[in-house]
């Protein structure tokens, strides 16, 4: 990171910027070409390890390419406030956002679909009581990215 007064290191700062986050964009490579796609997700945090938790369809663009190239970039981020100024060139804005990368993995056991579904309804809606159809689950597809490095900014 090039300016490493913004970088944030405490655990406790991380989890609150990656709570206000509820979107992120997922990065991928297809054929040798930027392909980014917005998601919802819900994430666990052991230590400095941040898995993140997306769920998709069982077919698509996006699970060809992993196919194809399971690695990925994770970006999030939220706005904090608008700063303006007498001229264009003296607005900006505070924000806070992370940026990572790490390989893909698609979820198969039924049982660590359920624990990464709830992950992302706890995420999104506050609560951890879901129950999940079996059949849904089973025409679901769950993606777990343990994050292989990430950073987190805060301007």
């Amino acid at each position: 990171m090039r300016r490493s007064e913004r970088e944030v290191t405490s655990e406790a700062e991380i989890l609150a910027i990656i709570s206000g986050c509820k979107v992120l964009r997922l990065g991928l490579v297809d054929d040798g070409k930027p392909y980014v796609v917005p998601l919802n997700f819900g994430y666990t945090m052991a230590g400095s390890e941040l898995t993140i938790y997306l769920h998709c369809a069982p077919k698509g663009r996006k699970l060809a390419v992993l196919e194809k190239n399971p690695q990925v970039c994770i970006e999030m981020d939220r706005m904090a406030q608008l700063i303006t100024g007498a001229s264009g060139c003296d607005y900006s804005c505070n924000f806070e956002s992370l940026i990572g990368d790490g390989q893909a993995v698609i979820l198969t056991d039924g049982a660590e679909k359920i624990t990464a579904l709830n992950q992302i309804m706890k995420h999104q809606t506050g609560r951890d009581d879901f129950s999940f159809e079996p059949r849904m689950v089973t025409m679901t597809t769950v993606i777990a990215v343990t994050l292989q490095q990430y950073t987190v900014k805060r301007h």
